[in-house]
């Protein structure tokens, strides 16, 4: 099931992300959970893995704009998918995702059908990470349609693990890179690059007013953020572990747009900080 689902063999997770405007009186908070419970079938090594993800994005919102604010500080995600793998042969196997995603600020207090995106994804994975040394690799191709880097359209999967020495592996591709070292059984250090984002719905769309006065709709929200830091990871047990990431953005911008994707208005696209820490369950 490994790269399926966020390209880790996570099961479940809890975390909070913090992210500072800079040279402003802005920041984002989001909350994130989610679960995937695997259901081994009896051929093919295959599972069924139906999963659950919910979020909650907080935007303060406090340095002046020209149009209103109040319906852009809240939006929630509710995502439920439907995954299945299986091994074709011993060394590769191969995943497929399909699911449904509610993405809103709610203003009526319901869904409607602009909140509605489909989602999914296909993925080839060639896992030699139970051999020896000399091979414990892991290798993810695919390509995936969701709104988690705050565009909806499909993203390119590209995922190459190395453990290259006991206490030593690394990781690069699209959408993250990294190196990190095992300090003890117990803790690991490590350094990244990654991509991080939002996209969403704005109900009863918003008006905002061009240079020459005139209003434009906007008909959602995003933020795409690439960023670069370190991150400590701490096993309570083999499966359960806290960790702590701590970054600065190469590139940060929130933008709203109409229903064509063009850009109305971008809020503050300077570079800051970034800071998310949480626990997950890993098989």
């Amino acid at each position: 099931m490994s790269g399926l689902y966020s390209q880790t063999s996570d099961i479940a997770r809890i975390e909070y992300t913090f992210i500072p405007q800079h040279n402003s009186d802005n920041s984002i908070n989001r909350f994130r959970g989610f679960i995937n419970y695997p259901i081994p079938l009896k051929w093919g090594d295959g599972y069924l893995v139906p999963g659950f993800e919910y979020r909650n994005v907080d935007l303060d919102l406090e340095s002046p704009v020209p149009f209103e604010t109040e319906n852009l500080r809240k939006f929630q995600t509710f995502r439920m998918s439907m995954g299945y793998t299986y091994k074709p042969s011993e060394r590769w196997r191969l995943g497929f995702r399909v699911g449904v995603e509610i993405v809103s600020n709610f203003e009526q207090r319901t869904a409607r059908a602009s909140d509605l995106r489909f989602t999914g994804g296909g993925f080839i994975i060639r896992d030699r990470s139970a051999d020896s040394l000399r091979k414990e690799d892991r290798l993810i191709i695919g390509l995936q349609y969701s709104t988690n880097a705050g565009r909806p359209f499909p993203i390119p999967i590209l995922n190459y693990y190395r453990k290259f020495h006991p206490n030593w592996s690394y990781t690069v591709g699209v959408p993250k890179m990294n190196l990190k070292h095992f300090i003890s059984r117990k803790s690991a250090v490590q350094s990244f690059i990654s991509i991080d984002g939002f996209f969403s719905n704005i109900q009863n769309d918003l008006p905002i007013p061009n240079p020459n006065g005139v209003a434009q709709i906007a008909d959602n929200i995003s933020m795409t953020t690439v960023m670069g830091g370190l991150g400590y990871e701490y096993f309570f047990t083999d499966h359960i572990l806290f960790y702590f990431y701590g970054a600065y953005t190469g590139f940060n911008e929130i933008r709203l747009r109409d229903d064509n994707r063009n850009t109305l208005y971008r809020i503050n696209e300077e570079n800051t900080f970034y800071l998310r820490s949480g626990i997950k369950l890993k098989i």
